[in-house]
């Protein structure tokens, strides 16, 4: 399970969020990352070092130019030249810590806190519940039946997302005030408290009841998804055999032994028939299934 962002965040952002939980996961600790400087205030101590050395390093190669050390002069001058490559090459790299991407991901995290949540926002109860909703949504959301719009495609694009971010909400909700409520009973309640618990501890439970019975009903309307998507693919795979019919009745009666096959022949028409129909209802059921959770 990882970073689960509100639908209404612009997908651009919303995949950016989604790829860095673990920067979140620091963001959300506390931590900031070290600001930006452009490339052009970039100060190096030795930068400044170098171009100061420079006219000492040409008077000095120039008097032993002159002189009868020329070979060394060609030394120093080849050593200074490798130097300053080497330099360059090292200011053309710019630092790990100073690339813009956890700025980036920081400034977005702020501006749409409240907005995404990370794993850790879920307790191990939350988090079973959370990955079932999310199970059934991807199975519905990747069907080939729904690709080929026999489901309402528009409209599971567009609330299937929303519902699994209501469910994660009120998971992380849940979880937060379970986590506080163990807490509670961890430091010890007097007996007098007792009976202003017994009915908090009810709202927790009728509570966790109701996302479970919104995650079952996802779960269902999957389920009559799978049919479906068996039916369709089963449909497609008769109709391909159909489709070879002509030659498989060429190959018998030149044979001869065409008339040992129609009775098979005549089966697999009627199962792509049975076929059609079972996946016409199936979608039914789908749409039927669908309609409840709008409800």
């Amino acid at each position: 399970m990882g970073v689960v962002v509100d639908p209404g965040v612009p997908a651009e952002i919303a995949g950016l969020l989604r790829a860095n939980a673990a920067l979140l996961s620091r963001i959300r600790a506390g931590w900031v990352p070290p600001p930006t400087t452009p490339p052009s205030r970039r100060r190096n101590p030795s930068s400044a070092l170098l171009l100061a050395a420079t006219p000492l390093v040409i008077a000095l190669m120039a008097v032993l130019l002159a002189s009868q050390a020329a070979a060394a002069g060609f030394v120093l001058l080849g050593a200074y030249v490798f130097i300053v490559l080497v330099k360059i090459a090292s200011i053309s790299e710019t630092p790990e810590d100073e690339r813009p991407h956890e700025r980036g991901v920081y400034e977005r995290a702020r501006w749409y806190d409240g907005r995404y949540l990370l794993p850790e926002d879920f307790d191990q109860e939350a988090a079973q519940v959370l990955a079932r909703a999310q199970r059934a949504i991807g199975s519905v959301l990747r069907s080939h039946v729904n690709a080929e719009g026999l489901l309402d495609d528009a409209r599971n694009a567009v609330m299937l997302p929303a519902q699994e971010w209501e469910i994660a909400r009120l998971l992380a909700k849940l979880s937060a005030l379970r986590l506080e409520h163990r807490d509670l009973l961890a430091r010890g309640i007097a007996p007098e408290v007792a009976a202003v618990i017994e009915p908090l501890e009810r709202a927790l439970v009728n509570s966790e009841a109701a996302v479970v019975a919104r995650v079952e009903a996802l779960e269902r309307y999957a389920g009559h998804v799978a049919e479906a998507e068996r039916a369709f693919h089963a449909r497609g795979q008769i109709e391909e055999l159909r489709a070879r019919l002509p030659r498989y009745e060429e190959l018998l009666a030149e044979s001869g032994a065409d008339r040992l096959a129609v009775t098979e022949i005549e089966r697999l028409a009627e199962d792509a028939d049975v076929l059609e129909r079972t996946l016409r209802r199936s979608v039914a059921s789908a749409h039927e299934a669908f309609r409840y959770l709008e409800s």
